[in-house]
């Protein structure tokens, strides 16, 4: 199904997201500006309603007399066992804090300051119940790090001594991070080359939570820092998110700006907005993000909404034809190259097998005219910069 971007226009920087059930939330940074921290609400990843924010006590979020861009810095949204965190940076106040609710409708608790410093603070539960703390920091020499701890998250007690996880991944201000468990292995995501037009975004993978952390072969996953000339810049302070139909999605911030295209003096009056772009993975485990590592105004996807056949009482059959390079459009149906003709999105979407690794992936069912016929197939990304194609038959 087709949507654009951005999914949050406006003043909506450094997002993050995560699913509870069928039900997706999502913050955003806010600065000197209060209330802070807004959470918003979706049931599709692209249509979003405003539940409140997670910071509106005055006594609690101190703002008074500062500037532009001081205040409250990325937050990161995690829930778990019913209960809701939200932990962020006051850098105009005592550093990093977290909140947590129970429903993010009806308030949140007092803020837990927590000792481990730096910006752009992530939880992290792993299997066997502890929960990490992921931050920036800094070594003796004053290298920018990637630095975590075991911490309580209702208190904000820290009960390890902070370590180094990493020093990036080649880029300056490794930031914005966040720690994954996927496919068995730790993935600690973050944000690097400043959040201009170097933005970019990288990963790297372990077998521990505390490393050591092998970076991404074809990193940076998302940039748009060579394409000067494109609509969107900028992009960059990404947060993965599974939806319930197991395919995989990310949220990051980026720019648009005017003159970009005719090549004169860029500016974007409407500040970072917030984007998403559908994220699949390499047969190694890597994850490939949007149109090989870029995001577009209009993109395609298997968005959450469109499940599925079984809640409809629907039941189909699919029949692997193979695959075409993403970028080259051309693949042929009985003599007919299906982008020679028009693609009518059904609304719904079909789970699929992979021929060769079994791995299951949800496309999108559409029709096209052929030859008088409607013809129905289902089509989506692939690992490795595919494009795959199923034939639909009931």
């Amino acid at each position: 199904m087709k949507y654009e971007n951005p999914i949050l226009p406006g003043f909506h920087p450094d997002p993050s997201i995560c699913r509870v059930g069928e039900d997706f939330y999502l913050v955003t940074s806010t600065f000197e500006f209060y209330p802070g921290v807004p959470i918003y609400h979706s049931k599709n990843l692209v249509n979003w309603e405003l539940l409140g924010y997670c910071l509106t006590e005055e006594n609690d979020l101190k703002l008074q007399g500062i500037g532009p861009s001081a205040g409250i810095y990325a937050p990161t949204i995690r829930y778990h066992d019913g209960t809701f965190f939200m932990i962020t940076t006051n850098v105009s106040d005592k550093g990093n804090f977290i909140v947590h609710t129970t429903d993010p409708r009806k308030g949140w608790s007092k803020p837990k300051w927590v000792r481990q410093g730096g910006i752009d603070p992530s939880l992290f539960w792993d299997d066997d119940g502890k929960v990490y703390l992921v931050s920036t920091g800094h070594d003796m020499d004053g290298q920018c790090t990637i630095d975590m701890c075991e911490i309580n998250p209702f208190t904000g007690e820290q009960l390890s001594e902070s370590k180094i996880l990493s020093y990036g991944c080649g880029g300056k201000y490794p930031e914005g991070a966040h720690l994954y468990k996927c496919f068995g292995k730790y993935y600690l995501m973050m944000a690097e080359g400043g959040t201009e037009y170097g933005h970019m975004e990288t990963i790297q993978r372990s077998d521990s939570p505390y490393g050591p952390y092998e970076s991404c072969p074809h990193n940076p996953i998302l940039t748009h820092r060579d394409d000067t000339k494109g609509e969107i810049h900028c992009t960059g302070h990404a947060d993965l998110v599974e939806d319930q139909n197991g395919n995989w999605w990310i949220v990051c911030l980026g720019t648009r700006c005017n003159g970009g295209k005719s090549g004169i003096m860029m500016q974007h009056h409407l500040g970072r907005e917030t984007f998403l772009a559908p994220v699949t993975w390499t047969d190694d485990g890597w994850p490939i993000v949007g149109n090989d590592g870029k995001i577009a105004l209009s993109m395609e996807g298997p968005l959450p909404s469109e499940t599925v056949y079984e809640k409809e009482g629907l039941s189909m059959k699919t029949e692997f034809l193979g695959t075409c390079d993403s970028d080259s459009r051309f693949f042929c149906v009985g003599g007919k190259d299906l982008y020679q003709y028009r693609w009518n999105s059904t609304g719904r979407c079909v789970t699929v097998l992979h021929p060769d690794t079994k791995r299951t992936f949800t496309l999108s069912v559409y029709t096209v005219e052929l030859d008088g016929e409607t013809y129905s197939f289902a089509s989506g990304a692939f690992p490795g910069g595919k494009t795959a194609f199923y034939e639909i038959s009931d």
